[in-house]
């Protein structure tokens, strides 16, 4: 009999591990709180409009190949990439802007309009983070770091590699531009972390674009989510909707299963929470049975969260294809180390802002109504510990936004607007359980990585597992996806009876290791 496996929640951690398992032969079931799978990624469909809820950078395009391939399919077959140029387009504080893409000799053209001795300076730029790319990302992603004697053994490379210098200070030493500094450093913002605290480790972010490029999932992040689930449901997985767990059932050091929110009941022999590492642990576990090392004091005192965001969505019944946006827009304030110190140290919600504006019908229409234009416009704020009433403050910051919008990027916005929906701090605090409605969980600095960082294991207990932005490697796709694939083998690799194993091109193979393959 297969053994039987529980994902709790349906993000693309939840996704990636449920169909990974689904292919080696175990029966899975996953339940989610919401009304739709996707976690983060939800989608909104409000007047004719699609509206993904995130995230919409998808990089390492490979790794959802994989995923179809350990299943004998081909991901194509189920849903299409798109490949973006520019990959960004970033604006200063005057409107002035700098493109990126994957062409170095575009780059350098776009680096010598700013500043042309940050030519050369770049180019040793890249040459560095290549080798962080090939240690953080290559060797390290998919290893889960459960024992102290893992960080030791890559302590000397850390070091090497200047981990103890944050991502905006390691690029400074080659680039001496400000603004190109920021455009070369703002990559940590994207998994939840502040790119003037987190390790230079994450500056093989840009690397890994540079390699593998920036996509765009036609349909939406929703179409990707729908052809995870349609693989899973093939290989015999089950999901559950609106159903909220209470509690994981723990007798010793095993996780038993759940208690539903109805007080119905599931076994299962592996449990994996998909859920925020902070809230699964204090609302989930009871405290007597949990350790010192995930004691309520570890979550409320010892750990640092990532920022929160406030996300407006909207809909336009006017076009803005006027070449002045690309589908990746960011628009970075004149103040930059202040407005992130006031966000991540602070707790304050700053009057000025940087931007990132979404607009995916420049390459896909079907997100809007014919002749209509979809957005969203995505503002880094602090989480919960601000001193912040969401109810009150939520709506002049949304007026804030969309007249600065108006008055540089989209001219008479907000006449057009006909279809609109926002999110704030309490959304991921009441919709997404986030301790402290944290965007992105624990936030990326040099002491919560790695080891440092909740494993994908538990300590308490040997068959609870986690998977997700708040466990190791952390957030983005890239990451999220790392942790499903040491999940997978986390649990094959304990379990005595033999799993049918995963196919590679129709046929199965004896060990996957598809992602060095591709490097």
């Amino acid at each position: 009999m297969a053994k039987k496996v529980i994902v709790i929640g349906s993000g693309f951690g939840g996704l990636g591990v449920a169909a990974r398992l689904a292919a080696r032969g175990y029966a899975v079931e996953i339940f989610e709180k919401r009304d739709k799978i996707g976690g983060r990624a939800y989608v909104y469909d409000v007047n004719g409009f699609k509206f993904d809820g995130g995230p919409t950078v998808v990089t390492a395009p490979f790794m959802f190949d994989d995923i179809f391939t350990l299943a004998g399919r081909r991901r194509e077959d189920y849903v299409k990439f798109e490949s973006l140029d520019p990959f960004y387009r970033i604006f200063d504080h005057t409107g002035r802007k700098f493109d990126y893409n994957d062409d170095p000799e575009f780059i350098l053209n776009e680096i010598d309009q700013w500043n042309p001795t940050d030519k050369e300076g770049y180019t040793r730029f890249m040459g560095t983070t290549k080798a962080i790319f090939e240690k953080g990302f290559v060797e390290l992603a998919d290893k889960p770091f459960l024992n102290m004697t893992d960080m030791l053994k890559v302590a000397p490379d850390l070091i090497r590699l200047q981990s103890q210098k944050s991502v905006y200070d390691y690029a400074s030493q080659f680039i001496q531009n400000e603004f190109l500094r920021r455009c070369f450093s703002f990559h940590p913002l994207l998994i939840g972390g502040n790119p003037f605290d987190s390790p230079s480790i994450y500056a093989m972010i840009h690397y890994l674009e540079r390699e593998w490029g920036i996509h765009y999932v036609m349909g939406g992040t929703g179409a990707l989510v729908n052809a995870l689930a349609e693989l899973i449901e093939e290989l015999g997985g089950r999901f559950h909707l609106n159903a909220e767990v209470d509690e994981i059932l723990v007798n010793g050091r095993t996780a038993a299963g759940i208690r539903m929110a109805d007080g119905s009941v599931h076994h299962a022999d592996h449990v994996i929470s998909n859920a925020d590492v902070a809230n699964t642990y204090m609302h989930m576990i009871p405290s007597k049975a949990r350790g010192l090392r995930n004691s309520d004091t570890r979550w409320q005192k010892l750990t640092r969260y990532s920022m929160s965001l406030f996300v407006i969505y909207f809909g336009t019944k006017k076009r803005y294809n006027d070449g002045k946006l690309a589908h990746h827009n960011i628009i970075l304030g004149e103040r930059y180390k202040g407005l992130l110190k006031d966000i991540f140290k602070n707790k304050i919600l700053p009057e000025d802002f940087s931007l990132y504006l979404h607009m995916p019908t420049l390459t896909d229409p079907s997100m809007a109504p014919e002749g209509h234009e979809a957005f969203y416009v995505l503002s880094p704020v602090p989480h919960l510990d601000a001193d912040v009433d969401w109810t009150t403050a939520a709506k002049p910051y949304r007026d804030a936004i969309m007249q600065f919008l108006e008055d540089n990027y989209l001219p008479d916005l907000q006449e057009n607007i006909v279809a609109e929906h926002y999110i704030d701090p309490l959304h991921f605090q009441n919709d997404l359980n986030s301790y402290k409605g944290s965007a992105f969980s624990i936030e990326p600095t040099l002491t919560q990585s790695a080891w440092f960082r909740p494993h994908n294991r538990s300590e308490d207990f040997d068959n609870l597992y986690f998977v997700g932005a708040g466990t190791h490697p952390g957030a983005g796709l890239p990451g999220v996806l790392s942790s499903s694939r040491i999940a997978e083998e986390l649990i094959t690799s304990s379990d005595p009876l033999p799993v049918r194993p995963p196919m590679r091109n129709g046929r199965y193979t004896t060990k996957p290791d598809l992602v060095k393959a591709r490097v």
